[in-house]
């Protein structure tokens, strides 16, 4: 009498005989997270002494809680001349040991980390709250920091990854189909840049876009009543857009195809493309590309925008851009600077009731 043998699993692998192919996974799991620090008013935080710091707010990540310590005169005597950050964990009295790795950096003006400023550890550490904190008694130079570019307006940032270690365990792998990301967005773009069965054709300064009514439509209210609804004009191909510079009106049809935003230059030229990206986006009822551009504008308020950025946050409705520009302006050297600038001039004419809302944040 023949005995049956089970079946493998739909979809297993077999091995050279013929024989299901499985396979099994040793996993030491970790958890990641990453929390900011920024210092403003830099130089008031000189001089309290080496050996002494200042705490951050606690953050969480893995389950635990943490806190980077800033010392502005140096941790030891021999690092007097310098800056040191550490890591320190902030768990409860009698809470279990953690096994953590980190990084921490000194970020750039556009929220990256400065590769020759990105200290890692360079083993995986115990924390406990009672055990000691590790980090980088010379993380940085006061010297080199004070001359450098990433000290902007007496501000610095620096942020910590960590990495923390959670239990080791074996799972079985099931076989499984590999997908690969969509790729719609990559379509969409080249039938934008092909301007293949294009059906309309926008007119902005002096240069024309094709597109198509459907895309548009299907992405902007505002583009679906203008060229679908009873608004559209039925025999028109040609759409003037006014008000709207071509460059501006290219990285919203780029955005609208393909559900990002091209490379722009950093620095100055970032920040107004995104001021007046903001401001399309608004007027077409794209909310995530507004969005987006207020996280950038709130990562490039400094003195020589916060007026106009303030301006353009009330007249917008973005609420997390204008709490950004006010805590900008709580430093008194910034205030005063900007007091001095002509784009104030600007703000006290065109949003009058942000300077009350300023006024009542700043009264003692």
């Amino acid at each position: 009498m023949s005995t049956a043998s089970p079946s493998s699993p739909a979809g297993n692998i077999s091995g050279e005989d013929g024989s299901p192919l499985t396979t099994s996974a040793i996993v030491a799991q970790a958890v990641s997270g990453s929390h900011v620090v920024n210092v403003d008013g830099y130089s008031r935080t000189k001089g309290p002494g080496n050996g002494k710091y200042i705490e951050s707010e606690t953050f969480a990540i893995g389950g635990h809680r943490w806190r980077m310590r800033y010392y502005p005169d140096g941790e030891d005597s021999t690092d007097a001349d310098g800056i040191s950050i550490f890591l320190c964990c902030s768990d409860r009295t009698g809470a279990n040991e953690v096994k953590a790795e980190f990084e921490i950096s000194l970020l750039d003006q556009e929220r990256q980390p400065v590769p020759s400023y990105s200290r890692p550890s360079s083993e995986i550490h115990t924390f406990s709250s009672k055990g000691p904190s590790w980090g980088f008694a010379q993380f940085i130079k006061r010297k080199d920091l004070e001359e450098s570019r990433y000290l902007m307006d007496d501000s610095f940032s620096i942020r910590c990854d960590v990495t923390v270690s959670k239990e080791i365990f074996t799972e079985q792998v099931p076989p499984s189909v590999v997908v690969p990301p969509s790729d719609m967005h990559q379509h969409l773009g080249n039938l934008l840049l092909t301007g293949e069965a294009a059906d309309v054709t926008f007119e902005v300064g002096a240069e024309t876009f094709a597109a198509h009514r459907c895309v548009l439509a299907a992405r902007s209210s505002v583009f679906k009543a203008e060229l679908l609804g009873p608004m559209k004009e039925k025999a028109a191909t040609l759409v003037q857009i006014d008000d709207m510079e071509p460059r501006v009106f290219r990285a919203l049809l780029h955005f609208i195809y393909t559900d990002s935003l091209p490379a722009v230059d950093d620095g100055d030229g970032a920040a107004a493309m995104a001021q007046h990206l903001l401001v399309a986006a608004d007027r077409y009822n794209l909310e995530r590309l507004k969005l987006i551009c207020e996280g950038r504008l709130c990562d490039h308020v400094c003195r020589g925008n916060v007026a106009t950025t303030m301006a353009l946050a009330e007249q917008h409705g973005c609420a997390a851009l204008k709490k950004a520009c006010f805590r900008f302006l709580t430093s008194p050297g910034n205030l005063k600077a900007v007091v001095a600038s002509d784009g104030f001039e600007h703000l006290k004419s065109s949003c009058p009731s942000v300077l009350e809302e300023l006024v009542a944040k700043l009264a003692p």
